[in-house]
């Protein structure tokens, strides 16, 4: 803790931090750095976008900031807040609030307070509820928030029924701070989560969907999903996950479906650090992780003599992950990015039992698309058995497809599967105009192309008039 006080006095004592300072003392207001700042430089982390609180009105904020910065926005004015670039950094500067909730909305009645104790007092969790007063620097910690760093505990400043009744969304909060700072949540702060969960259904998808990947990104999303899990928060976020969790009789076997996709997304990070490091959090890849087999439930079937299968599991899982996906309003690239690694995930698996034609390769290539090296990530990290020979045997497996795809890509352009002869040239070669019949000409060539490679331009000319001859 002794260096994190250090890095508060660096931080209060950085260029753009002292010019606010000092502009905003001249003017005969207070201001103080506040929340996730104060608290990641306690905690040694780095500090990104830096939030001020202020006893100045919205009006004042401009006034006293214009002079020092090169931009500035006030969309946020409505809420007290006022944007800025400062010394080619980014700042937002807020009016101390004390906002009252209806209970029926998440969105508060916008009050503007007199003291910074008060702005502290309404925040989501103790360790963000903490300013450090600029200049000075002075630590403000009304809440208790430095004794529940050094505890690595999250709690609420108020009850937590309060809290999370005033802002529901701060549940989600509550599992993302989890991952992201490795905390455990506090035994009364978690019941609130779960006796107010049904709360949840005020909040918009577009929000839970924030909540959701930003809980993605952090590099041990499983300690919040658990939490969303066991709190039942799940049910109202992403309810195929707790679904996960099937029961296993006497007679039946079969793994954990739930641990299993829980160690699955554990490994795809793991995967995505070494094979990609310093690129940022793949989100994508991690909800595929996640969501790959929750076609399971639905399609699992009790054979006689103790064996279960999951039949079609990737289909049934992959019409479920975009309705999903769809429901909680993410793009349409992330849905069909998604559902489609969740369809091809078993694809490998037939590999291992034997090597595979350069056509299937070639094939396994094309159906991946730009998806290939997120299924590469997925099908290694969906590997969790424990028996070691098995495990090696899959793992040569898949470094033997990848070298094989290398090969071919490096032969045949494998990036770029299309036939040799595009849309305008089969249609001159025919002499035919736009239409079906250009569409099925080009899936012909293409089949070519995927079953025996490059042919040349020339012998794709004559295997198309051979195929147009005997359509005729």
């Amino acid at each position: 803790m002794a260096e994190g006080v250090a890095r508060l006095g660096a931080l209060a004592a950085s260029p753009v931090v002292s010019a606010l300072a000092d502009a905003f003392a001249a003017a005969g207001f207070e201001l103080a750095i506040v929340g996730g700042p104060v608290r990641d430089a306690l905690l040694g982390r780095a500090t990104n976008d830096l939030d001020f609180t202020t006893d100045a009105r919205p009006d004042d904020i401009l006034r006293v900031v214009e002079p020092l910065a090169t931009a500035t926005w006030d969309i946020g004015r409505v809420f007290g807040t006022i944007g800025a670039k400062v010394r080619g950094e980014q700042v937002e500067i807020t009016t101390y609030r004390a906002d009252s909730y209806d209970g029926v909305t998440r969105k508060p009645t916008v009050e503007f307070g007199d003291t910074l104790d008060q702005d502290l007092a309404r925040r989501d969790f103790t360790v963000n509820a903490m300013a450090l007063r600029v200049p000075g620097p002075a630590l403000v910690d009304p809440m208790g928030g430095v004794e529940d760093l050094v505890a690595r505990t999250l709690r609420t400043p108020s009850d937590p029924g309060v809290s999370f009744g005033d802002d529901p969304l701060r549940m989600l909060r509550a599992a993302r701070f989890a991952s992201q700072l490795g905390f455990t949540v506090e035994p009364a702060t978690e019941r609130a989560m779960a006796d107010l969960r049904d709360t949840l259904a005020i909040v918009s998808p577009e929000r839970v969907q924030g909540e959701l990947v930003k809980l993605l990104r952090a590099d041990d999303p499983d300690r919040g999903i658990r939490r969303l899990v066991e709190t039942g928060l799940m049910e109202l976020v992403l309810p195929e996950v707790p679904a996960l969790r099937l029961e296993i009789d006497e007679h039946h076997h079969h793994k954990d479906v739930y641990e299993h996709s829980l160690t699955v997304l554990r490994q795809a990070i793991d995967l995505e650090h070494e094979r990609h490091p310093g690129a940022e959090p793949d989100v994508v890849l991690r909800l595929a992780a996640l969501l790959h087999d929750i076609g399971k439930p639905a399609t699992r079937k009790l054979e006689p003599g103790g064996g279960v299968s999951f039949y079609h599991h990737d289909i049934k899982g992959a019409r479920m992950s975009r309705k999903r996906l769809q429901a909680l309003r993410f793009d349409s690239d992330t849905i069909s990015s998604v559902s489609r690694l969740v369809e091809l995930h078993l694809r490998f698996f037939g590999y291992s039992e034997g090597a595979w034609t350069d056509s299937a390769v070639r094939r396994y290539v094309r159906d991946a698309g730009d998806e290939l090296e997120r299924l590469h990530i997925l099908t290694r990290a969906d590997v969790t058995t424990r028996n070691k020979r098995k495990a090696a045997r899959l793992k040569t497996a898949y470094d033997d497809i990848e070298r094989r795809i290398d090969e071919l890509a490096a032969a045949e352009e494998l990036g770029a599967m299309r036939p040799e002869l595009d849309g305008n040239r089969i249609q001159e070669i025919l002499g035919i105009g736009p239409g079906r019949e250009v569409g099925e000409a080009y899936r012909f060539l293409l089949d070519i192309r995927l079953d025996e490679g490059m042919i040349g331009p020339d012998a794709a000319e004559q295997r198309l008039r051979d195929w147009w001859a005997s359509r005729s």
